[in-house]
């Protein structure tokens, strides 16, 4: 008897602990994720592979799942996109990745604003965002206070961006395919999961109808992607996608791509 209560205990702490362990490893994910300052959103610099001028050019604008942050090989969905594609066409590619680490979508439309940024754009056939889970998540400040107001509110501001992201590249392309990359929950095996889901619907759905405004702007769903299985396509810091999630998303962009 006294053996067994010393397991339980032992159990008990080691549950603790792991419990402690992850929810600081999270945490700590979260703030380096969201906490990016102006100066390296301002300063940080493209990522363009290029293989023939006449070939596809394709800009890829946005925040770390643009980036592909937990992607291991470094690829993210742009990277696994550029693959099928090089794969499926025998066109040249060219990438230009212009996404940065915890960007938000007024720094994105600050961005697509600047000189260089308009020179890519107008050059672009197809144009890939992710944007909006800085806004949203906030460092992890709207899952702590769930205030549905200040929520409603990032939404308006949120929308508000994106209207004006999207009108800037189609001032300066009015060509190119525009694809607006969806949020997924990455905390739907949490508490306040059927809460913050339906949040993340309400931020899709009003991205939807956006994007449905401009000609050759299509939202990119990806929330039904992460729903059932969302811990084994999610990285270490239980937020960001894994290689396996940004696969899902790249085949899920690849089937709209066409030329």
């Amino acid at each position: 008897m006294f053996l067994k209560g010393k397991w339980v205990l032992f159990v008990t702490i080691t549950s603790v602990f792991s419990c402690l362990l992850w929810m600081f490893g999270m945490g700590w994910a979260l703030f380096d994720y969201f906490n990016c300052s102006a100066k390296s959103v301002a300063e940080a610099p493209a990522e363009t592979v290029e293989t023939d001028r006449n070939g596809i050019h394709i800009v890829a604008l946005g925040d770390s799942l643009t980036r592909g942050t937990g992607d291991a090989s470094g690829k993210g969905y742009v990277g696994y996109l550029m693959e099928d594609l090089e794969k499926r066409s025998d066109q040249k590619m060219q990438i230009t990745n212009l996404g940065i680490k915890g960007q938000t979508s007024v720094q994105l439309a600050e961005q697509v604003k600047q000189q260089e940024v308009q020179r890519q754009i107008k050059l672009a056939d197809t144009i890939l965002i992710t944007i909006g889970g800085n806004d949203l998540f906030r460092g992890g400040q709207t899952l702590a206070e769930l205030d549905l107001q200040k929520v409603e509110g990032l939404k308006e501001e949120y929308s508000k961006n994106v209207d004006g992201i999207l009108s800037s590249i189609r001032s300066q392309n009015t060509e190119a395919n525009v694809f607006l990359i969806g949020l997924y929950n990455p905390f739907i095996d949490m508490e306040d999961a059927n809460t913050t889901s339906q949040i993340v619907r309400d931020w899709n759905e009003r991205s939807a109808d956006i994007s449905a405004k401009y000609p050759k702007a299509v939202f990119v769903p990806t929330f039904d992607l992460f729903q059932l299985k969302v811990e084994d396509y999610l990285y270490t810091d239980n937020f960001h996608p894994n290689s396996e999630g940004y696969q899902l998303i790249a085949e899920r962009v690849a089937a709209l791509l066409t030329w």
